[in-house]
């Protein structure tokens, strides 16, 4: 499928709180102009959901979809593609709600997922970079992906990150019903589960900045949750090929039996 018409893109934005930072999220995506913009809210107490609903009063292209309540981020996702899907667009993306992503990334993004079928918003590829952050968290950013890297093998650098895009035929082939988290490890989820798919991921570099309002969502549950995850994940990998392994080996009697050996002339 060759993404022709950019305004089959809808950018799923998830918020909890985040009133100070929605509005100027959602003008920065419809200034781009390649993508509808749906807003998935978890019945903010600030307000936030009903300022989703002023914006989308006041713009053809932004959307709401109210949740009852906050049930992580990857349920937020989920609903999201979920929604986008029903409605017939081809692209869906990531995006946070408090300005880390730069929207103006937008169009390098989708031109590479006209032959991809995940592109991801990459902070540590040559050309990413991050702003505002504390030396901890880069470390954190940096070790939990080299930790990723190893235990599930695979060759991405920046496979915890937020901003990204995919086909919808990418989703449907990676089969959603199965994701097992809905943390922040959703993400690691998703991509893992399609590179085994072997489906074709881009890592385009991105500018992350660090939020200026509000509170940020990680925890140090977070963090523990996704170390334990991909511990999971790693070991199980390693248990199949194990097995893979025993079973070949097995085999090699039977083969050996039917095979005879010339005799030298």
């Amino acid at each position: 499928m060759e993404i022709a018409e950019m305004n089959v893109a809808l950018t799923i934005v998830p918020t909890y709180n985040e009133i100070e930072n929605i509005e100027g999220i959602v003008d920065r995506v419809l200034a781009v102009g390649l993508s509808d913009v749906l807003i998935v809210d978890d019945s903010s107490p600030d307000g936030t959901g009903e300022l989703a609903d002023r914006l989308a009063s006041q713009h053809a292209g932004v959307h709401v979809l109210h949740r009852t309540s906050k049930d992580g981020l990857g349920r937020a996702y989920l609903d999201g593609f979920a929604w986008g899907r029903a409605r017939g667009f081809d692209v869906l993306i990531e995006m946070d709600a408090d300005g880390s992503h730069q929207p103006e990334s937008l169009p390098t993004m989708l031109d590479e997922l006209r032959t991809a079928d995940i592109v991801l918003g990459s902070r540590w590829v040559p050309g990413g970079r991050v702003v505002n952050w504390p030396l901890h968290r880069k470390v954190l950013s940096i070790g939990g992906n080299v930790y990723a890297r190893l235990a599930l093998g695979i060759d991405i650098r920046d496979a915890t990150g937020g901003f990204r895009a995919y086909r919808t035929t990418a989703l449907e082939t990676i089969g959603l019903d199965g994701v097992e988290s809905h943390g922040y490890c959703f993400q690691l989820d998703l991509l893992w589960r399609g590179l085994e798919r072997g489906l074709h991921v881009v890592e385009v570099p991105i500018t992350f900045v660090e939020r200026e309002h509000g509170e940020s969502k990680m925890s140090s549950d977070i963090v523990r949750e996704s170390l334990w995850k991909v511990t999971v994940w790693g070991v199980r990998r390693r248990l199949t090929a194990v097995r893979e392994l025993v079973v070949n080996h097995r085999r090699l009697p039977s083969v050996r039996a039917n095979t005879r050996r010339l005799a030298p002339s």
